[in-house]
């Protein structure tokens, strides 16, 4: 039973979940002693952020920590059970599809003959019933950190009111169940400083030539002289040569505020969402490895997609549903105390495997058969040693 998210309403963010708001959506100083290699702070002092209010805590780099959603502004609706499921198809695969899932498996080996595939007999064919019940959780997850970027005239709206809180802003509306993330300027946080890493002077000395803007020339090592009284034509017979990093500037453009001298000072808004998954697979006793089948994809039986899902009731393997219970409460315990849940997914997949058992040139050996993609699994008879010439 699919349930559609309700997403008509511009108050409601998923299916019955209060509360969110989606978004609106020089010349060249031949003969300077080298200067000293002055490169300012790596990182921005404190005194440069300012304190927001509802935003104390953070800081620079992503350190503010998690911050937990607000409460609903009334009680979340409880999550519905969905239909009883009473009737269960099977399907089998026939002998020619097990046949030609064989052949195709053999052909793809370079170095397997097609003989065993081909001419061996089948004896027996066993199915297994192999379920995988998957759960989703579809979450939200802010953060903010103090931020900046070069100042090129940006509205500067620090103070002007006190910033919305990080839950308060409004982001866009995501795909359910897919990764994804947005990036949000806090309003009214922004303020432009100085740039602390060229002290506002919008250049920095050159780390090649120690802020000089030339070097000791490297084909007369700064005698100005190559043989004898032979003048070094490299540099002229000055000894030395321009930088070539700052073309004999002595500096270079600053990095961080790309020469604009100042800064526009913010708090960034992480938004990041997440598609939290967990699957069961009953185990099965037909020799196949439960690994193998993570690479196939099965029939689905059943689906349920809310904003809070019941755990699945009414299907005949207990398994499943002691499953279903188990992972239905572990995910909500869990990630309702470190995000918002937006909406929750659960299925059922049959996965077919067949074990076959077959004879060829007297012996009997068995493959298996799985999955939609009819993947196969063997130890095969006949394999040879390639060799490369």
């Amino acid at each position: 039973m699919e349930y559609q998210p309700i997403v008509s309403h511009p108050a409601n963010y998923g299916m019955a979940n209060p509360g969110y708001v989606p978004a609106a959506a020089g010349g060249p100083a031949m003969f300077a002693p080298p200067a000293a290699d002055s490169q300012g702070p790596s990182a921005p002092p404190a005194g440069m952020f300012d304190s927001m209010p509802g935003y104390e805590g953070t800081v620079a780099g992503g350190g503010g920590g998690f911050l937990p959603p607000p409460m609903p502004a009334y009680p979340a609706p409880q999550p519905q059970p969905g239909n009883e499921q009473p009737h269960w198809n099977i399907p089998s695969i026939s002998e020619d599809t097990a046949r030609d899932a064989f052949v195709l498996f053999a052909s793809s080996k370079c170095c397997y003959s097609s003989a065993p595939a081909k001419d061996g007999v089948i004896t027996n064919m066993e199915a297994f019933n192999t379920y995988r019940y998957r759960l989703e959780t579809f979450t939200e997850v802010r953060s903010t950190e103090w931020s900046h970027e070069p100042y090129n005239g940006q509205p500067v709206d620090a103070y002007a009111q006190p910033p919305p809180g990080p839950w308060d802003i409004p982001a866009k509306s995501p795909n359910f169940f897919m990764d994804s993330n947005q990036i949000i300027k806090v309003p009214y946080t922004s303020s432009m400083k100085n740039c602390h890493v060229c002290v506002g002077m919008g250049r920095k000395p050159c780390k090649d030539c120690a802020g000089a803007g030339n070097k000791v020339c490297w084909v007369c090592n700064g005698s100005g002289f190559r043989h004898g009284d032979d003048r070094c034509h490299h540099c002229s017979g000055r000894g030395r040569e321009n930088c070539n990093h700052c073309h004999g500037q002595g500096s270079k453009q600053c990095d961080t505020c790309h020469g604009k001298q100042q800064l526009l000072v913010y708090i960034k808004l992480t938004v990041k969402w997440t598609n939290n998954s967990d699957n069961y697979v009953v185990e099965q006793s037909s020799g196949l490895q439960v690994d193998n089948l993570s690479t196939v994809s099965g029939k689905e039986l059943f689906r349920d997609s809310q904003y809070m899902v019941y755990p699945v009731m009414g299907f005949p393997d207990p398994a499943v549903v002691q499953a279903a219970q188990r992972l239905v409460n572990e995910h909500q315990a869990k990630y309702s105390q470190t995000s918002r849940i937006l909406q929750q997914r659960q299925t059922i997949e049959l996965i077919p495997v067949t074990k076959v058992t077959y004879t060829w040139k007297g012996k009997s050996h068995i493959y298996f058969v799985y999955g939609n993609e009819f993947k196969v699994n063997a130890d095969y008879p006949a394999t040879c040693c390639c060799t490369v010439m």
